[in-house]
């Protein structure tokens, strides 16, 4: 069991408020169910598409509280039971300095991706960028802005609010996925051209809580956007984050792609649960942060396996509040880019899939000494390149799997009849339909060939023993960040699935 839960959101780490250590968000079953919570707790808040209740429980005692919360769980009408988070933001201030120069487009060949096109992407992608709100009236931002909402204080005004805890950190995000490049000495995103939905949960104090994160992923999916931007989280284990998972399900199965942080404290996300960075469905896209010479900034996240790839996320040029422009740093920053770039090329293709975008940025991406799945940094001219001439490629493009795990690779592109090989057939398989399973510990590749002879293969595909990271976990261990309540709470129910 985990005796701190570290949170992080934009650029830097913070940690779990004592504030909200008796609220909890209860999943409650049908039939009956919301009915049964209501009748014996107070409830905070609800959210009836994921069927959740916020409640309080207010007892004197440890001991009171584990046994209530002992009874909460096995009531036969609740699904499960996790505490709520508090997040509370500490944010470096943004730079002052008037110089417009956005080195990050210029790394990623953004005018090259523009000039094959012919254009800057499109206003029919709509971008939820769920954070602290936008500031919609700032000129850069204001032509591509659409309605969004504020689950901070339950209204229609996603304003992005400024105080000492934040700069502007939604705007800021904003405008690196689509600033319009139309004002003198303004900024550009990398879709000059898109529709951004504000979509605010975390308030100028810097905090927000699960219940709001959560409604906020909902929304977006509700208001038909295709992309959601993230650039927060929460360091907790898998359980713990149950609800939140399910929330970037519910987004994957709609078919909008979500993009989320890797986290800013310098771990291997394969060995530290984040989340959602580390949700695991085809239709994330978890980043990394990127410096000017494609060198990794000691506080980015990092890992082979439940990170995608790498973006600039190092002294970052954008908008800010009140027409205001700044540099920002993290992996808050390199998220939002490759937002906007995932905006640019549904633009061009909009049945891309995300875990196709995800595979075409990691197959023409830039090699670079940053370890993700990919161990590249995005490049919007040469994934365009690819896009428009339809190359064929893998999708996944790459993989790290435990032995005796499988999954179906396809490629896209292709025409006719596929015949796939391993490289190396001692440590994966791969079968006519493109089944690949792993047999032992070690790395391989995975070649195609079409009937018309159309070659691709994969980056890396490696076998290594699950150590229970990277979003591991969640059977058997309590979603609790207090060990004393877990284990007090088996006293009075040793059939609660933790104890032993």
């Amino acid at each position: 069991m985990q005796r701190r839960v570290g949170l992080w959101i934009s650029s830097l780490l913070i940690f779990a408020s004592p504030a909200f250590a008796k609220d909890y968000i209860v999943k409650y079953k049908n039939g009956g169910g919301e009915k049964s919570v209501r009748s014996a707790y107070r409830v905070l808040d609800t959210h009836d598409k994921a069927r959740l209740l916020k409640i309080s429980i207010n007892e004197k005692s440890k001991e009171a509280e584990a046994a209530r919360m002992a009874r909460l769980m096995r009531d036969p009408n609740v699904e499960y039971v996790v505490e709520n988070f508090r997040l509370h933001r500490f944010e470096a201030p943004a730079s002052a300095e008037a110089l417009r120069e956005q080195w990050a487009l210029a790394k990623v060949n953004a005018e090259r991706a523009w000039q094959l096109t012919g254009n800057k992407g499109s206003r029919n992608i709509k971008v939820a960028v769920i954070d602290t709100g936008i500031d919609y009236n700032h000129e850069s931002l204001k032509a591509n802005m659409i309605k969004g909402y504020n689950f901070r204080d339950n209204n229609d005004d996603p304003m992005d609010k400024t105080s000492d805890k934040n700069p502007g950190h939604g705007t800021h995000c904003a405008g690196i996925i689509g600033a319009t490049g139309k004002v003198d000495n303004g900024t550009s995103g990398m879709a000059q051209d898109v529709s951004l939905m504000p979509v605010r949960f975390l308030g100028e104090d810097g905090s927000g809580d699960l219940m709001g994160g959560i409604k906020s992923i909902d929304y977006a999916i509700e208001q038909g956007a295709q992309v959601i931007s993230a650039s927060w989280g929460a360091t907790v284990p898998r359980s713990q984050a149950t609800p939140l998972i399910e929330a970037v399900e519910r987004a994957d199965k709609a078919g909008v792609i979500f993009v989320a942080a890797a986290a800013n404290d310098g771990r291997n996300n394969d060995q530290t649960d984040v989340f959602p960075a580390n949700a695991g469905f085809p239709n994330t896209i978890t980043v990394a942060a990127s410096g000017p010479q494609d060198e990794k900034p000691q506080w980015s996240n990092f890992g082979a396996k439940s990170v995608h790839l790498a973006s600039p996320g190092l002294k970052i040029m954008s908008t800010l509040p009140q027409k205001k422009y700044g540099e920002l740093s993290g992996t808050s920053m390199a998220t939002p880019l490759v937002s906007g770039l995932v905006a640019f090329l549904k633009a061009q293709d909009a049945t891309l899939t995300g875990a196709e975008v995800r595979a075409l940025l990691q197959s023409t991406g830039a090699k670079v000494s940053i370890e993700t799945a990919c161990n590249c940094r995005i490049d919007a001219g040469a994934a365009t390149e690819a896009l428009l001439n339809k190359a064929a490629f893998l999708v996944p493009a790459a993989a790290t799997i435990a032995p005796g795990e499988s999954f179906v690779m396809k490629m896209k592109n292709a025409e006719g009849a596929v015949k796939f090989t391993s490289s190396n057939t001692g440590v994966a398989t791969v079968d006519a339909g493109g089944a690949v399973t792993a047999v032992a510990t070690g790395d391989t590749t995975i070649s195609a060939t079409d009937a018309k002879g159309q070659n691709a293969n994969s980056l890396t595909i490696s076998v290594k023993e699950s150590n229970g990271g990277g979003g591991g976990g969640g059977g058997g261990e309590c979603p609790l960040p207090d060990p004393q309540l877990c284990e007090m709470m088996c006293l009075f129910d040793p059939t609660l699935p933790w104890c032993h």
